[in-house]
């Protein structure tokens, strides 16, 4: 956002913003485009109670050494009560790269 006071709210790029959008605010075909939490094309959520009936997964980022390693660590931090993972990739991955791109 532009500003951060109070007052008349801008864009980067100067354009005005206002406090709060809703339907009004949207094409005439919004409703259309909506659909229950939890239903395609999950514009309201994933779950249908979002999360007042699944609570949000506890993650750590992780990802070290070897595949040896890491794994030992994910099965230990999923004993601890760990919900989920987050793997750290090699940085090549992460940007899309081969691992034996020249970059």
């Amino acid at each position: 956002m532009g500003n951060t006071g109070p007052g008349e709210r801008t864009t980067p790029s100067g354009i005005p913003l206002k406090t709060s959008y809703g339907p009004e605010d949207g094409p005439a075909s919004y409703g259309d485009e909506l659909a229950t939490p939890g239903t395609f094309p999950f514009t309201r959520g994933v779950q249908p109670s979002m999360y007042r009936g699944r609570l949000w997964t506890m993650r750590q980022y992780a990802g070290f050494g070897t595949a040896r390693d890491t794994n030992k660590r994910f099965k230990l931090l999923l004993e601890a009560g760990q919900t989920g993972l987050s793997v750290a990739f090699d940085l090549p991955t992460q940007m899309g790269l081969d691992s034996d791109s020249p970059r």
